[in-house]
C-alpha cells in the first residue's frame, strides 16, 4: 500500500452542482459507467444523491454520478429518475474512495457502489415504534425500593436516550415485561416515534484507564493526529495486554469531542463480544454495530444514523468500511495482521489497505493495531511512511508468559493420544492451584481426515478438492469449504467393508475426549468457529470462562486472540507446525502471529504464565523466535527471505484465478491466458498450475501468478491482458491484487 495514492488518476468533479435536466446515475451492480437519465423537474438533484431509477423492468437505488450539461443521444428517449430519497448526499471523499478502490481491484464501478448499499430498506421511510425514557418526574425515595433488574433499567435510560423495551432489556439483563410494567408503573415514559439510531450520545468525558507513561505519549499523539484533520497512517505496536485499547480509545474520546464519527473494525464479530462491555464502560453506551449476522431492522437503523451524521461509533467487520459516514474523524484497524480483513468473494480487497484509502480519502488519520503486524505494516513502518507507536510491556504488574518448547520426538504422547506427559502434568498443577488451562488446536471438528482401514480410501467432498471432516457432536462429515455434509457411511463405498472407517489426527473435539479421560472430574468447554453462528451464545460462554466456571478451554483460532481470561495461566498449543506447510507466501509469517496471539492469553494478571508448544520441528525459527520473545528478529530474518525471493513488500503479486464447471474447457482457457501473458522486463508470469484446490464448490479452478517490481502500473498491465483474450461466458476469470492465500 506504500504506492497507494503514488498516481491518483481521479479529477475530483465540480463541487457546486449546477441545475441540469440530465444526470448520470451509478447503479449497483457489475457495470463500469453510469447512465444517462434526464431529471423531471419537481426534482432538484446534486452530486451524490441517492435515486430510484429504472433500468430494464427492475426499479434500482442508484446514486448521482454526474451531471450532464451535453447529451449527443436524444434526451426525449431516456428513462426519468423515478424518486429522490430524503437522505445527506454521498459525499465526495466516498465517491472519490469507490471510484480509487473499482480501479485499484480491478472491479466494476457499480459492483463496489454495491458495497456501499447494503441496507436497502435504509431507504424507506423510518416507521414509529414504542419507545421508552426514564419519567422526569419520578421522587427519590420511590428509587430505594426497585429490585436490581429495575435499576439496572433505569440506570440504561440514564443519558436520556429513548429506547426499545428489547433493547433495554438486553442491556439491564431482564425481560422486556420488566420495562413495560415499569412504564405501567409511572417509573417510564412511552412515546411513539421513529427509532433512535445506535451510538447517539457517547460521553468523552467519562474518566478512562490511568495510562502507563508509553502509553500516554502514544495516545497523546493519536489525539494530536485526530485534531490536526489529516491524513496520517499510525502503527499501534504493543505487546499482547500492553493496554493498545485503552490508548485507541483516547483517540475515539477526541474525535467525539469534535462531534466527529468513528470506524473501528475487528477481523471477526466474535471478538467484539469482550470489547462491548469495555467500550460501554468507557463512553457511557455501546457502539453500533455492523456485520452480516445483523437483523434487517438494525441494518436500516445503523445504516440511516451513519448517513444523517447521528451514529457515532461504529464497531464492525470489514463492511464497516463502506458506511455513508457524514463527518468521519478516526479509522481504526485492530488485530491489522489477521486473514479475515481480506475478501475472497465478490469484489477481491483487503480492509486494511481499503482503510487507508479511505482514511486519505476523508483526510483523517487511520491506526492499524497489533501485537504481530503484518510484514507489510511493520516493513512500511520501518522505511517511516507509517508513525510508529510501540508500547514494549504489559499494563499494570502482568510479565510476558515463559515459552517451554516440548519435544514430541522425546516427550512422546501415550499410544493413540496427542498431549505429552509435560504438557499433561502443567495442566494438572495448574488446575489444582485454582487456575484454568487452555489448550489451542486450529482444527474443528474430531478428526481431519476418515479413511478405510481395507483400502485407504479416503472421504472426499463430491463437490471441492477437500477432505471431509468427522464432527463427533452432528456426528457426521463436514466440508469445510463448500458446507456440503453426510452421514458416515457404514460401508467403505470403494471395497464395501463394513464399520472400517478410522478417524486419522486430531481436532479440538479428539482433544476434549482424551482431556475428558485423562481429567473426568475437571470442568470443560470446547469452542470453534461451529459455535460462533450464535453471537450472544458464544458471548455468555465466553462470560462463564471469565467467570472461572471452567477449568479447561479447548479451541481453535476464535479463542486465541482478543480475550481476557483473568484466571488462564497455562497455554498449550497441541500441533504448533500446523500451518508451517503447503508453501504459502505467509506461512510462517501467520504461524507465528497465530501462535504468539494464542499464547498472550496466558498470565494476564499477577499471576505468571506459561505456554507449551508441542512440536516435531523444534529447531523451526517460528518455535524460537517465541521462546526467546524476539519478535523483531524474526521479523526481520522473514523481510530478508522475501526481498530474496523479490516478494512483498518488495515486489507486487497478482492471483489470475480461472474457474469453470468444465474441466477441459476451463483448462485451455487458463493456458490461452499463460500464452498471452505479459512479457516486459520486471514482471514474471508463473503458470497456469491445477490451483491447490483444484475444484472447489463444483468449479475446476487453475491458477497464474503475476510477480512485478513496484514501480510498474500492475493494474494497467493486467486489464490489458485480461481483455486481449476472449473469456466465455461459462468461465470466470478473477484478478486478485495483492492475494493473501493461495488455494
Amino acid at each position: 500500500m506504500s504506492d497507494l495514492f503514488a498516481n491518483d488518476p481521479i479529477a475530483a468533479p465540480p463541487s457546486a452542482p449546477l441545475a441540469q435536466s440530465l444526470a448520470q446515475v451509478l447503479v449497483p451492480m457489475p457495470i463500469d459507467k453510469a447512465y444517462s437519465y434526464s431529471v423531471p423537474a419537481d426534482i432538484d438533484v446534486q452530486l451524490g444523491d441517492y435515486v430510484a431509477v429504472p433500468l430494464g423492468s427492475r426499479m434500482l437505488i442508484g446514486v448521482v454520478w454526474n451531471l450532464d450539461q451535453d447529451y449527443d443521444g436524444n434526451p426525449n428517449k431516456l428513462k426519468e429518475i423515478a424518486q429522490k430519497y430524503d437522505l445527506p448526499p454521498m459525499g465526495q471523499a466516498q465517491r472519490d474512495f469507490i471510484d480509487f478502490m473499482a480501479k485499484y481491484t480491478l472491479s466494476a464501478l457499480g459492483a463496489v457502489l454495491k458495497l456501499c448499499l447494503s441496507a436497502p430498506s435504509a431507504f424507506e421511510l423510518p416507521k414509529e415504534t414504542l419507545l421508552y425514557k426514564l419519567a422526569p418526574d419520578i421522587e427519590e425515595f420511590s428509587l430505594q425500593k426497585l429490585s436490581p433488574k429495575r435499576k439496572a433499567v433505569l440506570e440504561c435510560l440514564k443519558d436520556g436516550t429513548p429506547r426499545r423495551a428489547a433493547d433495554i432489556a438486553r442491556d439491564a439483563g431482564c425481560s422486556a415485561s420488566v420495562v413495560k410494567a415499569m412504564g405501567d408503573g409511572g417509573y417510564l415514559r412511552s412515546l411513539l416515534m421513529p427509532e433512535i439510531p445506535p451510538c447517539t450520545k457517547p460521553d468523552p468525558t467519562l474518566k478512562g484507564a490511568e495510562l502507563l507513561d508509553s502509553q500516554r505519549i502514544a495516545a497523546d499523539e493519536l489525539v494530536a493526529a485526530v485534531s490536526a484533520d489529516n491524513f496520517e497512517t499510525f502503527l499501534l505496536d504493543g505487546v499482547t495486554g500492553a493496554g493498545k485499547t485503552e490508548v485507541y480509545f483516547e483517540a475515539i474520546a477526541q474525535a467525539l469531542k469534535e462531534d466527529k464519527q468513528i470506524i473501528l473494525m475487528l477481523p471477526e464479530i466474535a471478538l467484539s463480544n469482550a470489547f462491548l462491555d469495555r467500550f460501554a464502560a468507557r463512553f457511557g453506551t455501546r457502539p453500533a454495530l455492523w456485520h452480516s449476522a445483523l437483523s434487517t431492522a438494525m441494518r436500516r437503523k445503523t445504516w440511516r444514523g451513519v448517513a444523517e451524521g447521528k451514529t457515532k461509533v461504529v464497531v464492525g467487520a470489514r463492511s464497516a468500511l463502506f458506511l455513508p459516514y457524514r463527518q468521519l474523524g478516526l479509522i481504526i484497524v485492530d488485530e491489522e495482521h489477521e486473514p479475515a480483513y481480506k475478501q475472497e468473494d465478490g469484489v477481491l480487497y483487503h480492509a486494511r489497505d481499503m482503510a487507508i484509502l479511505r482514511a486519505n480519502k476523508e483526510q483523517c488519520p487511520v491506526v492499524l493495531v497489533s501485537a504481530t503486524p503484518a510484514i507489510e505494516t511493520i516493513y512500511n513502518a520501518w522505511q517511516g511512511r507509517y508513525h510508529h507507536l510501540t508500547l514494549e510491556s504489559r499494563f499494570g504488574s502482568a510479565g510476558m508468559p515463559d515459552v517451554h518448547i516440548l519435544n514430541l520426538k522425546q516427550d512422546r504422547p501415550e499410544r493413540q493420544a496427542f498431549l505429552a506427559p509435560s504438557l499433561v502434568t502443567a495442566i494438572r498443577e495448574t488446575v489444582e492451584r485454582g487456575e484454568q488451562a487452555l489448550l489451542f488446536l486450529n482444527r474443528r471438528g474430531y478428526a481431519p481426515l476418515t479413511l478405510c482401514r481395507g483400502c485407504g480410501h479416503r472421504m472426499q467432498c463430491p463437490r471441492c478438492t477437500a477432505w471431509l471432516v468427522e464432527h463427533r457432536r452432528s456426528n457426521k462429515l463436514h466440508c469445510h469449504h463448500c458446507g456440503y455434509y453426510c452421514s458416515i457411511p457404514k460401508n467403505c463405498p470403494e471395497c464395501n467393508d463394513e464399520d472400517s472407517f478410522a478417524a486419522c489426527g486430531p481436532g479440538v473435539e479428539r482433544i476434549a475426549e482424551e482431556l475428558g479421560v485423562l481429567f473426568p472430574e475437571y470442568r470443560q468447554i470446547t469452542l470453534s468457529s461451529d459455535d460462533s453462528d450464535d453471537p450472544d451464545a458464544l458471548r455468555e460462554r465466553l462470560q462463564e470462562i471469565r467467570d472461572g466456571e471452567y477449568d479447561l478451554i479447548i479451541g481453535t483460532q476464535i479463542i486465541a486472540k482478543g480475550h481476557h481470561f483473568p484466571k488462564l495461566t497455562t497455554v498449550g498449543v497441541v500441533d504448533a507446525d500446523l500451518g508451517l506447510s503447503g508453501g504459502d507466501l505467509r506461512a510462517t509469517e501467520r504461524c507465528y502471529q497465530l501462535l504468539h496471539q494464542v499464547a498472550g492469553r496466558a498470565g494476564r494478571e499477577d499471576v505468571k504464565g506459561a505456554v507449551y508448544l508441542q512440536s516435531y520441528s523444534p529447531q523451526s525459527k517460528v518455535l524460537q523466535a517465541l521462546a526467546s520473545g524476539d519478535r523483531d528478529a524474526f521479523l526481520d530474518a522473514e523481510c530478508f527471505e522475501r526481498e530474496a525471493a523479490h516478494m512483498p513488500p518488495f515486489s507486487r503479486l497478482v492471483g489470475v484465478i480461472v474457474a469453470g464447471r468444465d474441466e477441459a474447457e476451463t483448462e485451455k482457457l487458463a493456458y490461452q491466458l499463460g500464452r498471452a501473458a505479459p512479457r516486459a522486463e520486471g514482471v514474471n508470469v508463473f503458470g497456469p498450475a491445477p490451483a491447490p484446490l483444484a475444484r472447489l464448490r463444483g468449479k475446476y479452478r487453475f491458477r497464474l501468478l503475476v510477480q512485478a517490481d513496484k514501480n510498474l502500473n500492475i493494474q494497467k498491465a493486467i486489464s490489458a491482458w485480461l481483455k486481449s483474450v476472449k473469456i466465455p461466458s461459462t468461465i470466470t476469470v478473477r484478478a486478485d491484487i495483492d492475494p493473501q492465500s493461495f488455494f
